[in-house]
């Protein structure tokens, strides 16, 4: 698994394939906080408790000047049906190449139940105005997690 980048670091650069047939990157954000967080697979029962918690605070975090963008591999189409069936208000953004997941330190190898597989960690990264990363959350627990991402982005200038 490559390395997350660190605190203090220029986020890595990306553009990828988002819900609804569009196109989202890092530069789509400038001059705004974001809270980037990487999620294994849509539709899942700890991925959908996480964007519904990002998404019932996401008015608190326009407030604190943060936009939000949650990141799998999943293709759009699954993108799309998770942001439908669960009113997400916020992009949802497809790596299916991995290439930014990579840049982010995100995909390698996982284990579960003694079987070894390519997948996500679910984590999660506070980027600054500028492009830097403030924060990073290398292994999330999902209760309260959203909840913590705001706090430390409201406690961002």
């Amino acid at each position: 698994m490559a390395k997350i980048p660190e605190v203090g670091s220029k986020a890595p650069p990306f553009r990828l394939k988002r819900d609804g047939d569009g196109e989202v990157s890092l530069g789509d954000f400038k001059g705004r906080k974001l809270a980037l967080y990487f999620y294994p697979k849509a539709n899942t029962s700890g991925c959908t408790k996480e964007a519904i918690a990002f998404n019932g605070l996401r008015a608190a975090f326009a407030a604190a000047d943060t936009d939000i963008l949650g990141v799998s591999a999943d293709p759009v189409k699954a993108q799309d049906s998770f942001k439908a069936k669960h009113d997400l208000a916020f992009p949802l953004g497809s790596d299916e190449t991995h290439e930014m997941l990579e840049a982010y330190g995100v995909w390698g190898e996982k284990s579960m139940y003694g079987r070894k597989f390519m997948g996500i960690t679910r984590a999660t990264v506070l980027i600054d105005r500028d492009g830097t990363i403030a924060r990073i959350w290398p292994k999330v627990k999902v209760d309260g997690h959203a909840e913590e991402v705001l706090k430390a982005a409201q406690d961002l200038p």
